[in-house]
């Protein structure tokens, strides 16, 4: 669970949740704070010169009209603003008492105070452990005059403190609700993200273990998750194809196999046990032995040559070719067969056969290839045309018959290995032809309709490309 790649992303982001949620929560508390300042100075500020200017008129009432001092006033005051009230310097009404807190200039901790302007600043007073935030405001009987001292409204530091924690208690609640939420939003989104890796995940193992016939859903969108769901599912279906194909193979080269070994057995049998005594008999035996022995031999060549071709494995010379004397050598090969079944058989080729650089052997052996499957598939008293010519760098070998054709869902399949609906055929001649082919450097193009013949075309490159 802990190591799963839904739990990991959730993990993630949680975790990037955090950081941003904790960034965010130190600036905002901290500009809290510098709003929360400012605004108590300015607070304190107004009413230290509001108050400054209510003592300041009630000192020239006392030295005017001889009223007292407004005893009463300091605390009345402190209890309707929650602020403490001091006062620094000389007494604003001689040998009476007024109610503020007096304190020496010593108290305030070396602070500056200005006899023109007002001033802010944090002290703690004589007996007390509090820290006080305060602004000091001169206090002047009258405009342009000396100022008799300064009146000082405080109040804690510890009451900005509490604000400051109050804020951060309900963002710290904040941030653990929407990171709950956002936890269990992300988990069930990264369920429907996960879900289908998952799958894959179950998919990869049945596959390893040579399970080809994996359910994987199709994809429902275009996301790199659902093309790569859409590729892995093409992957096992060209698995299975391919697993198929090697079966289909392996049971149709024991086949193969099995034929010509069990007329071989038969005979040798046959001969052993006396059954076959005849001489004639005998020659006849020894001459289908040979025969089944010489169709072993193709076989098995056949099968190592497709074997090599499809793993890359084949050697192929480059020597100068002379395709003319190839295809002399490829046509008269068959001359004595076509003239037995009474086959028009011809040979066509431009007046200056090329030479290119390539395999002899190899090109002799697709065209040869080529020219068995049309004799096959030609019947008796047909045409069989081998054609050469030269075009845009490129050489063309066509072998056309006049056999019943190819149909469009066949053409591909007839390049398979044991692919033939030929009962003597092995089905390996075609599928070695086109490999052959690639190796060299060209290709095989087909072009046929059922009822109007086949032509096989064999392209190579008229130079070396290397």
């Amino acid at each position: 669970m802990l190591g799963t790649l839904r739990f990991r992303l959730t993990a993630l982001f949680l975790t990037v949740v955090l950081v941003f949620g904790l960034v965010s929560i130190a600036l905002a508390v901290r500009l809290f704070q510098d709003v929360t300042r400012t605004e108590s100075v300015r607070e304190l500020s107004r009413e230290a010169a509001g108050l400054a200017d209510l003592y300041a008129q009630a000192a020239l009432r006392s030295s005017d009209e001889g009223t007292i001092a407004p005893a009463f006033a300091a605390r009345n005051l402190e209890l309707a603003t929650g602020d403490e009230l001091f006062y620094v310097g000389l007494s604003l009404f001689p040998g009476q008492r007024f109610g503020l807190t007096r304190l020496p200039r010593s108290a305030l901790e070396d602070v500056d105070l200005a006899r023109d302007r007002l001033v802010t600043f944090e002290f703690t007073p004589p007996g007390q452990d509090t820290r006080l935030i305060a602004a000091a405001q001169p206090v002047r009987l009258a405009r342009g005059t000396e100022a008799f001292g300064w009146l000082v409204v405080a109040k804690p530091v510890t009451e900005l403190r509490a604000q400051w924690l109050m804020l951060l208690g309900r963002l710290a609640l904040a941030l653990a609700v929407g990171m709950g939420l956002a936890g269990m939003l992300f988990w069930w989104l990264s369920r429907r993200f996960t879900e289908p890796v998952l799958t894959l995940t179950r998919a990869t193992q049945d596959v390893a273990a040579g399970h080809y016939d994996v359910e994987i859903p199709e994809p429902q969108g275009s996301d790199e998750i659902s093309l790569l769901s859409d590729r892995f599912r093409r992957m096992v279906a060209k698995l299975a194809e391919g697993e198929q194909l090697k079966r289909s193979f392996l049971m149709s080269v024991s086949h193969e196999l099995r034929t010509p070994l069990t007329a071989i057995r038969g005979h040798v049998e046959a001969l052993r046990e006396g059954i076959v005594s005849e001489p004639e008999h005998v020659r006849s035996s020894l001459d289908v032995i040979a025969s089944e022995a010489d169709r072993l031999e193709r076989l098995v060549g056949d099968v190592l040559d497709l074997a090599k071709l499809q793993a890359h494995r084949f050697t192929v010379r480059h020597e100068e070719v002379d395709l003319g004397r190839v295809l002399d050598h490829a046509y008269s090969a068959f001359t004595e067969e076509a003239r037995r079944r009474e086959i028009d058989y011809r040979l066509e080729a431009v007046p200056e056969p090329p030479v290119i650089i390539s395999d002899g052997d190899r090109v002799l052996q697709v065209i040869s290839n080529l020219l068995t499957n049309a004799f096959r598939w030609t019947p008796d008293g047909g045409r069989i045309e081998l054609e050469l010519a030269t075009e845009n760098g490129v050489a063309r070998v066509d072998v056309v018959d006049s056999g019943p054709g190819i149909s469009t869902e066949q053409r591909e399949r007839i390049f398979e290995p044991f692919i033939s609906n030929d009962v003597n055929g092995t089905g390996l001649g075609l599928p070695i032809a086109r490999e052959l082919a690639v190796a060299l450097g060209g290709r095989i193009e087909l072009s046929s309709a059922p009822g109007t013949g086949s032509r096989f075309r064999l392209v190579l490159p008229t130079a070396d490309d290397e």
